[in-house]
């Protein structure tokens, strides 16, 4: 079921198609410290963990640089690709950490075939979840709102439970409810 989604072009091109509606209202809004006109400055990332069928333009990440002289700060908007300054997609880092929780290691072998990685980077993304996201704001926030009765050893597994809906559904929810990770002002408490 997970692999599937995973495997999806037209997912992660609505991941994008949403990037790009929230980028566009960023830029409506103006420049959050002086009000300036925001101009674009994307910047190249390279994305692993999805399928070849995407272009190079799916690896720009949006963000913008104030037109206002003494000011030319940079602000990049939430988005639903990336969790942060990670390599990997943030739907390839959820899937795959949430199905290393409970599954056997031929199934294991298989999402790391898929997007392409090791046991020491699952490992990793697992300690990141277990010890770093539950100290977020994010998270002691979301906590109140979304039902989670699981315990934070069951993340991000029991986030996707949270959602409802086909696979698809509930990753893009999940997606969602975890972008302002995405953000420099969030990653400088996050990062790993």
């Amino acid at each position: 079921m997970w692999h599937s989604v995973l495997a999806e072009a037209s997912f992660y091109e609505l991941l994008q198609q949403e990037d790009e509606h929230s980028a566009e209202r960023a830029r409506l809004a103006g420049c959050h410290h002086c009000g300036g006109r925001l101009h674009s400055a994307r910047y190249p990332r390279k994305p692993r963990g999805a399928p070849q069928a995407l272009g190079e333009g799916y690896g720009k990440r949006l963000s913008f640089c104030c037109d206002q002289e003494g000011c030319r700060r940079r602000m990049t908007p939430p988005s639903l690709r990336f969790l942060g300054r990670r390599v990997y997609l943030a739907a390839a880092v959820i899937v795959a950490t949430a199905l290393r929780q409970g599954l056997s290691p031929v199934r294991v072998a298989r999402i790391g075939e898929l997007i392409g990685v090791d046991r020491r980077t699952l490992m990793r993304w697992r300690r990141w979840w277990l010890d770093t996201f539950i100290r977020t704001p994010l998270w002691k926030a979301g906590r109140a709102v979304i039902s989670v009765t699981a315990e934070a050893r069951q993340l991000p597994a029991c986030l996707l439970d949270c959602f409802v809906g086909t696979a698809r559904e509930r990753l893009l929810g999940l997606l969602r409810f975890l972008a302002p990770l995405s953000t420099t002002t969030s990653n400088r408490a996050v990062a790993c």
